[in-house]
């Protein structure tokens, strides 16, 4: 019997645990049913639509907000092996296309002129050239020629699978490599994965 009740008590744990982890994006930070300037009050209809979506941006998902046409500072460094950085691309421009401070939130569905933008820590701007590269392709050649990188085609993600199956978007590091939009992991910041101890960064860098 006490056997029996340890058991129970064991999936019960489990199943809390289970329910912790397994986030959505209902109630993170990029809920905004509840913002005022939202007068649909739904989740997914800032970002995605299922019809008339926006396909000026290469593999956009169902893309419903305006697009940023901001041309923005880049990343340089002599440190930098990458050789095909450019201006964002991809889902990159789609998460710039808020967090630029050029468009307003809530131009979406084709809406124009709004009047909210995003500020403080999560407004990056247009100046890119202290943030984090992105938009370059991340593959073996370069780890090679890097020497501080590991191989994303071999190297275990911690997610599931190799850095290039969980963390690149066409081979590219994109800001999804380190940021779950739908905050699948109910991290701090949207992190794919912890940061602690440096290990998000230590996924890539060989340090």
């Amino acid at each position: 019997m006490k056997a029996l009740k340890r058991l129970f008590a064991l999936l019960f744990v489990l199943s809390i645990a289970q329910f912790t982890y397994a986030q959505t994006i209902v109630g993170s930070a990029h809920d905004f049913s509840g913002d005022n300037w939202n007068n649909t009050g739904e989740i997914c209809i800032v970002c995605h639509t299922p019809h008339n979506a926006d396909i000026s941006v290469t593999d956009a998902p169902l893309w419903n907000h305006e697009v940023t046409q901001a041309t923005f500072t880049l990343y340089s460094s002599p440190s930098l092996d990458a050789t095909d950085l450019g201006q964002p691309t991809a889902s990159s421009k789609l998460c710039l296309s808020c967090h630029d401070g050029t468009v307003a939130v809530d131009n979406f569905g084709g809406r124009t002129g709004g009047g909210e933008f995003i500020t403080g820590n999560d407004l990056i701007g247009t100046d890119l050239s202290n943030d984090h590269p992105i938009s370059f392709t991340y593959d073996a050649a370069l780890a090679t020629a890097d020497g501080g990188l590991f191989d994303p085609t071999t190297t275990n993600s911690g997610l599931g699978g190799t850095i290039q199956d969980d963390m690149l978007l066409g081979n590219q590091v994109q800001c999804v490599s380190c940021h779950d939009v739908h905050n699948g992991s109910g991290l701090a910041n949207l992190l794919v994965k912890s940061n602690a101890a440096s290990a998000l960064c230590l996924t890539c860098h060989n340090k």
